[in-house]
């Protein structure tokens, strides 16, 4: 028997959360923050960050994109793409769920 895990496509009406098995927490030696999953520690950077706390699974890819525009100061149409392949990404790493 060959097990098939299919790849959950992200759209702009997704709302996506971290995985119940996935956190972040501050690491006061390094002083950064941490990603951890299961058997595994990212280091996000600050731009990382932000999106990773937005993902609530309360808000939409749209609302994501939307409240980062507002808060760097900058069209939401040119950060979309970038914030959607950033979340098809950990999507992908089994780390955000759509």
């Amino acid at each position: 028997m060959t097990l098939v895990r299919e790849r959950a496509v992200l759209s702009p009406s997704s709302r996506p959360m971290l995985k119940r098995s996935c956190r972040l927490q501050f690491d006061p030696v390094r002083d950064a923050w941490a990603l951890l999953a299961p058997e595994r520690v990212y280091w996000p950077n600050e731009i990382s960050l932000e999106i990773l706390r937005l993902c609530d699974g309360q808000r939409s890819v749209r609302e994501v994109v939307d409240r980062l525009a507002v808060q760097y100061e900058t069209p939401a149409e040119e950060i979309a793409e970038d914030v959607e392949d950033f979340l098809q990404e950990w999507a992908d790493r089994l780390v955000v769920a759509l």
